[in-house]
C-alpha cells in the first residue's frame, strides 16, 4: 500500500470541444480561447497541479476530427496559457504523434527545450496503439507518458467489454505496456486504467475495488472518474449530479493508490486529498 504522504496531484479537464459529456467542462465556439483560459485561471487558482487539455471528444460514441483540427483547436489556448502561466504543467490528451510534436515545438520555442519536457505530458488514451510514431517520438523527445487502456475505438469500445477478469487483463495489458515503453526509452510512465473506455458500470467497480493490485510501489497510476457514466448511470442522475459519488470514488482511489485524480471540479478534488491525508 502507498504511503498517505506520497505525492498526489490534481489533474484540471479542459475540453477545447463542444461535445463533452460534462457541459460546464467545454471551451469550444467562437471564443473557446477566452473560455478556456478563464476555466485554466479557475482550475489553477482552486490548485490544479497539471492542466490536461483535449481539443477531441473520446467519450463513447464520438468522432474523430483529425490531427489538423485537433491542433488548430489547441494550438491558439497552448499559447495563451503558456504566456500566462509560463512554469505550468500541461498534459495534451490525444492519440496523435503530430499534435504531440507540434505541441512540443510551441512550448520549446517559446520556453526552451528543458522547460518543454519538464511541462508537457501526453495523455495518450490508445497507450499508443492508435498511432505506431507517438511511442517511438515520447521517447525521444524524453517526455512523461500517460498510457490508458482501452479496446477499439469510442465508436466501437462499448461492444467490447467481453473480460474473464477485467483486473487481472488490465494488469496483463500494462505488463505488456511496460516491455513497449522500455523498448521505445520511455522512463516515466503512469497507468491509467482507463474507467469507462471498453468497460461496463459494473466493470468499472471490480476496477476501482482492485486498483492497489495495478498501483504498485513503483508505479504511478492516474483514476479519471469524474462525473462519469460509472456515476450517473448507476444512481439514474445526470452528469451535472454527479459530483457527491465522484469524491466517495475519489477517496477510495487514494486509499487504494492513486497518484493523479484527472477531475472536473478541482477544488473539491483538492479537498478530498486533504482529508485522505487527515484520515491516514
Amino acid at each position: 500500500m502507498k504511503k498517505p504522504d506520497r505525492k498526489i496531484e490534481i489533474m484540471g479537464i479542459v475540453n477545447l470541444t463542444d461535445d463533452s459529456y460534462y457541459a460546464p467542462s467545454r471551451c469550444g465556439g467562437s471564443d473557446a480561447v477566452s473560455v478556456a483560459l478563464e476555466r485554466i485561471r479557475t482550475l489553477i487558482a482552486e490548485g490544479a497541479d497539471i492542466i490536461d487539455l483535449g481539443a477531441c471528444s473520446t467519450r463513447p460514441g464520438a468522432l474523430p476530427v483529425g490531427p489538423e483540427e485537433e491542433y488548430r483547436r489547441l494550438r491558439p489556448v497552448l499559447e495563451a496559457m503558456v504566456r500566462e502561466y509560463p512554469s505550468q504543467k500541461v498534459s495534451i490528451d490525444t492519440y496523435h504523434s503530430a499534435v504531440v510534436e507540434k505541441s512540443y515545438d510551441l512550448l520549446a520555442g517559446a520556453l526552451g527545450s528543458a522547460s518543454a519536457r519538464n511541462l508537457l505530458i501526453v495523455n495518450d488514451i490508445s497507450a499508443g496503439e492508435d498511432d505506431p510514431c507517438m511511442l517511438p517520438l515520447v521517447g525521444s523527445l524524453g517526455l512523461k507518458y500517460i498510457a490508458m487502456h482501452k479496446r477499439g475505438d469510442p465508436v466501437t469500445m462499448q461492444s467490447l467489454c467481453d473480460y474473464e477478469d477485467v483486473v487481472a487483463e488490465v494488469r496483463a495489458y500494462f505488463e505488456d505496456f511496460s516491455v513497449r515503453a522500455r523498448e521505445n526509452r520511455i522512463e516515466d510512465w503512469v497507468l491509467d486504467p482507463g474507467f469507462g473506455f471498453a468497460k461496463t458500470v459494473d466493470q468499472n467497480y471490480q476496477l476501482i475495488a482492485g486498483l492497489d493490485s495495478l498501483a504498485g510501489p513503483d508505479r504511478k497510476v492516474l483514476v479519471g472518474v469524474s462525473r462519469k457514466s460509472m456515476v450517473y448511470r448507476k444512481f439514474e442522475i445526470t452528469p451535472e449530479e454527479a459530483l457527491p459519488a465522484t469524491q466517495v470514488l475519489h477517496m477510495k482511489a487514494l486509499q487504494l493508490g492513486a497518484d493523479i485524480l484527472r477531475v472536473h471540479d478541482v477544488a473539491e478534488a483538492v479537498r478530498t486529498v486533504e482529508l485522505y491525508r487527515l484520515l491516514r
